[in-house]
């Protein structure tokens, strides 16, 4: 990612004679192409986005650590200043967004995994700025964290399904309590559920061992995606009824495999490489192998994958041929596939080799197309990473051409190459990788390689000079006896910058294409680039001058704006308006435009502050009306790709962690029950309305009490309703998950048990609010046949004392009535800043406590002095075994590195 003066290398193959009969004049010159290309890169920078994680798991009650990167193309624009990142559970429900500033294209955050709302799950986390969400969402920051629970969780399980046939499956699971003991001899009833209705039930009971073989019936694949199984365990005298709640997507089993031939095309009479790649259900390789066949059954290649389901093999198409491929699996099934056909004439780009200096590449044409296409012009273009890179004019004087690109003089990372006819339309496509340029040289050291437990280590830190660049650093020490991971799953740094962020689809184990230590990584990425997508831009749209429609531009602060307008609707100009945060001491006035418009910029101010908006400084306030603008967020991409990283079972594979977790927090599990005497508060809920008693449990529940800092309840809702999304084109509410696929189907609001539309939810006072429950399912249909909704949301408010009340007085009346013209509202501010806590064992007595980190050390904000160097002091925590210590960073030109170091403690 190093900063490049970046110049567009230009080879030109012409006939040495004059015009060569037949030659066509080219319809778009290549200057025009170089032009229109260049243009789109110069306005639409590439923003990318990084999140260093102190681990790689957790557990609830930890709190979750991370430092952000931000990393863009172009430096003569003012890059974004703020990264969001999203928690999302395994169900694509957003549970929490963070807004994060930075500075020098750094930010840091965390996040409490308080126990109460975090349940154990794998969590996708998702990052990106706003100027990225102009674009495709494929190409934002995602990583699956899992976590697992020691607090609350009140069943374990070990689930593994056993695939009979097409569409049936064995689910087989033992079942512990919350201590570890097997639920033997329990009756349980089940049901499998495609994500919203039930498609297979039944019941069984456990074996001594806590041991349950449930039988499924699938008999459509699409239940696999959003798919659970749902087990509810009878209670006992003692022990009230348990459920437990497991995915679906690993309970077939089936295999996907495809060819690409490089460059696009099998060519007849031209040998080159086929590429395959085999995955799972979920996207994760399977190892294969197998034989080509003509349509003589003759064996004409073999293959076998070289890993993660992926390899190649060289293979000379004849025309006419059709070919098969008989592909074995290592569970013994066998699959016949049809390659892609053969095409009678054709051009491709071929990679011939990588010498170190240059990529050398190849446009090769069978005989057939040589003919028809000789002296004919063809372009070659190069891009990678936003800048066009390469530009040449090929004219076909030869079936085959050689093309020498510097590598030096090209960013690291995925080179896309390109062919081109001279009326613009792309004809073979080639990915590329290039490394050429020096990363960030991070040298780590401990001033020994064993401690002891809580003996002070010093770690020292070294950065060779890059041009006296300032650096941003980040490292984590954990304690890997505790958090075993394979370093080679992680997407790190580099991983990210250098490959994921430029490949559409799930990528298994990033950072196994830059370990070292993998000695056939460099192959496994050739086959790799062979066998995933890429399309960040078309060159058609960009020929065309078919660009992007930029709706959000790279923020430089928080903004909070809307429209100021008077009683009659008309806007109102010149208007003063004063925003003011009193958490922060903040306040700060503005005018409306002729239009009435306004906005507060380049605010500062932590999540959860109370912002107030007033128009009260104008003469005729009381006749004003402010309507704030909403916060726009990008949907959620539909078809999460990597679930395939999703652990099955999180009690079996972060035994280690949880059990560790269970120490440190054992004073902090929740009890299931207990008596108190004295007068009970009945809780009030939507059953107790005949309209609503159809429904079955809702899924989410909001006590009026955390209903606060809103005059209007709808600028409370927005942050509320969870899985509901709220439409600013035709003001309605949607259940998020059937919006985001395309239904409009809106949700029904009840007030009380009375059905009630959108507008008349301003008339509820917040402070009236007793509760509001969210019904995202209607089994039964009790509500929505009669209504035609997707989704309840049902309000109750508080039961008034009825006894007579003294009447109102005018003024008494106006205060219950909402305000117009000036606004209560809690945006989303800036994640609140902590510090990573790190005892010191100085004494001995200090020595005398159980000291159950895994995180040993976290520093975000590495600062290195004008050598390069900096000394890290911390004390080791309590664990046996091997530290693992992650440093990540990137300087102000852009280049970043990695180092992963260990040392011991006995």
């Amino acid at each position: 990612m190093k900063k490049l003066s970046i110049a567009i290398l230009a080879v030109l193959f012409f006939c040495t004679s004059k015009q060569v009969v037949g030659q066509q004049l080219p319809t778009i010159p290549i200057n025009t192409v170089v032009e229109k290309v260049q243009k789109y890169f110069g306005v639409y920078p590439v923003e990318k986005v990084h999140l260093h994680f102190d681990k790689p798991y957790y557990a609830a009650g930890d709190t979750l650590w991370f430092k952000a990167y931000l990393n863009h193309n172009l430096y003569e624009y003012a890059p974004s200043k703020i990264i969001y990142v999203e928690m999302l559970s395994s169900k694509d429900s957003l549970i929490q967004t963070l807004r994060i500033p930075l500075k020098d294209n750094g930010g840091k955050g965390q996040l409490v995994l308080d126990p109460q709302f975090v349940a154990q799950d794998n969590y996708r986390f998702r990052a990106y700025t706003k100027w990225m969400a102009n674009f495709d969402p494929s190409y934002f920051y995602n990583k699956i964290v899992p976590i697992g629970d020691a607090i609350n969780k009140k069943l374990g399980a070990e689930i593994s399904f056993n695939p009979e046939g097409t569409n049936k499956t064995k689910a087989s699971i033992q079942f512990r309590d919350r201590s570890g003991n097997v639920l033997g001899r329990r009756k349980i009833s089940w049901e499998a559920i495609d994500g919203w209705d039930p498609f297979d039930k039944g019941k069984g009971e456990t074996d001594d061992m806590g041991r349950v073989n449930i039988n499924l019936t699938i008999k459509d694949r699409e239940y696999l995606k959003k798919g659970r199984l749902i087990v509810k365990i009878d209670g006992t005298k003692l022990d009230p009824a348990i459920v437990g709640n497991y995915s679906l997507q690993h309970a077939l089993w089936d295999a996907d495999v495809q060819f690409f031939p490089e460059g696009g095309d099998l060519l007849a009479g031209i040998s080159k490489k086929v590429a395959f790649k085999a995955s799972n259900t979920v996207g994760k390789g399977v190892s294969v192998s197998g034989k080509i066949i003509d349509s003589k059954k003759k064996e004409v290649a073999a293959f076998k994958d070289l890993a993660m389901g992926m390899g190649s093999f060289d293979f000379l198409p004849v025309l006419g041929e059709k070919y098969k491929a008989v592909v074995s699996f290592d569970n013994g099934e066998q699959r016949t596939i049809d390659l892609p056909e053969v095409k009678a004439e054709g051009i491709n780009v071929v990679l011939l080799k990588d010498d170190g200096a240059n990529l050398q590449v190849g446009l090769i044409a069978n005989d057939a197309f040589y003919e028809k296409m000789t002296n004919q012009p063809f372009y070659v273009l190069g891009q990678s990473n936003g800048h066009l890179v390469y530009a040449a004019q090929a004219t076909l004087k030869n079936s085959s051409i050689l093309v020498n690109i510097p590598k030096d003089k090209l960013p690291n990372g995925i080179v896309q190459l390109s062919v081109m006819q001279p009326d613009g339309k792309l004809i073979s496509e080639r990915l590329a990788f290039n490394d050429s340029q020096p990363l960030l040289d991070i040298a780590v050291k401990t001033d020994k390689t064993d401690y002891k437990q809580k003996e002070a280590v010093k770690l020292s830190l070294h950065v060779a000079a890059q041009d006296s660049l300032k650096g941003n650093y980040s490292v984590a020490v954990i304690d890997e006896s505790k958090v075993p991971y394979n370093d080679d799953q992680d997407l790190g740094i580099l991983s990210n910058y250098l490959l994921t962020s430029d490949l559409k689809g799930y990528v298994e184990q990033p950072n196994y294409y830059f370990n070292p230590k993998n000695e056939s990584r460099q192959e496994a990425l050739n086959n790799l680039l062979m066998t995933q997508g890429f399309r960040r831009f078309s060159y058609e749209d960009l020929l065309a001058e078919k660009y992007p429609q930029a709706r959000f531009m790279p923020e430089q602060g928080i903004s909070i704006s809307g429209t100021l307008r008077l009683n009659t609707g008309r806007t109102f100009p010149n208007g003063g308006l004063l925003l003011s945060v009193p958490a922060r001491n903040l306040r700060k006035d503005t005018y409306t435009d002729p239009n009435g418009r306004f906005s507060f910029d380049n605010l500062v101010f932590p999540d959860s502050s109370k912002v107030t908006v007033s128009a009260r400084g104008n003469d005729n306030f009381r006749n004003l009306v402010i309507n704030m603008d909403g916060t726009e967020f990008p949907g959620i991409d539909q078809g999460n790709p990597y679930t395939g990283n999703n652990v099955q079972n999180i009690d079996n594979e972060m035994k280690a962690y949880l059990t560790n977790s269970k120490n440190e927090y054992r004073t902090s599990i929740l009890i299931d029950e207990i008596e108190v005497t004295g007068v009970q508060r009945k809780l009030v809920t939507s059953k107790e309305f005949s309209s609503l008693s159809g429904l079955s449990m809702p899924e989410h529940r909001i006590e009026g009490d955390r209903i606060t800092g809103c005059n209007v309840l709808t600028m409370c809702l927005s942050t509320l309703l969870t899985g509901i999304t709220y439409d600013n084109q035709t003001l309605k509410y949607y259940v998020s998950r059937n919006y985001n696929q395309g239904s409009r189907v809106p949700v029904q609001f009840f007030l009380n048990g009375m059905p009630i539309d959108e507008p008349s939810l301003n008339s509820i006072q917040p402070a009236e609010i007793e509760a509001i429950e969210i019904f995202l399912r209607d089994e039964l249909g009790t509500v929505s046949r009669t209504y035609q909704n997707d989704g309840v949301v049902s309000i109750m408010t508080k039961k008034t004392d009825q006894k007579k009340q003294p009447r109102m007085s005018l003024s008494e009346i106006e205060s219950l009535l909402p305000k117009t013209n000036i606004i209560d509202m809690i945006p989303l501010g800036y994640v609140k800043e902590r510090q990573f806590y790190a005892p010191k064992y100085e004494t001995a007595d200090s020595k005398n406590t159980n000291d159950y980190r895994t995180t040993i050390y976290w520093n975000p904000e590495v600062v290195l002095d004008a050598d390069g160097n900096v000394t890290l002091d911390f004390f080791n925590a309590d664990g046996n075994g091997k530290y693992k210590v992650v440093v990540e960073g990137q300087d102000q030109a852009g280049s970043i590195g990695r180092a992963v170091y260990y040392y011991n403690v006995k």
